[in-house]
């Protein structure tokens, strides 16, 4: 069973349909929506402040979610997914996002809707990235904007597919 631990009095919340992984870690002020995966090796730290999380949302091994203790949040929208290895600091992600493999998110940046972040990019501080669009690089640039329902339909199948990895482990 993950660890769930209380820290400051804040106990997480976990939605209806979660998988969490054996070895997945949630402290603190932490609140899961519905339909969602914390995988292997995954760390949700919500010690020093909040981390919202909404349904459908997969978070992918050996993630990393924190934040700065009274100055930044996690605020994570519905049918994202956040790949292996990704560190999020204290920042903003929107629905229908797609955060690749390695990549760095940190505080106060904000992520677009239907936007992907390529594999290892790094969104510095206070970056807004545009809804619709790819960024990738050292720090993250625009490359491309793309259409919604391109992005839908590779961020559904993503996020789907995630649901139905999960019920393999149930």
């Amino acid at each position: 069973m993950a660890l769930i631990k209380k820290v400051r009095g804040f106990k997480p919340k976990i939605g209806k349909n979660v998988f969490l992984a054996e070895n997945a870690t949630i402290v603190g002020d932490v609140e899961i929506g519905d339909d969602c995966s914390i995988w292997f090796n995954a760390v949700l730290r919500g010690d020093v402040n909040s981390i919202r999380i909404g349904n459908k949302v997969n978070i992918q091994d050996g993630a990393v979610l924190h934040t700065l203790y009274q100055k930044s949040t996690i605020e994570i929208g519905d049918n994202v997914s956040i790949g292996h290895n990704v560190t999020i600091h204290g920042a903003k992600i929107e629905s229908n996002v797609l955060i690749g493999i390695g990549s760095t998110i940190l505080d106060h940046a904000v992520i677009g809707s239907n936007s992907i972040i390529a594999a290892n990019a790094l969104v510095l501080s206070d970056t807004v990235v545009e809804p619709n669009s790819v960024y990738a690089g050292v720090p993250a640039k625009k490359v491309k904007d793309i259409e919604p329902a391109q992005t839908s339909e590779m961020i559904d199948k993503i996020a789907n597919n995630y649901l139905m990895y999960a019920g393999w482990y149930k």
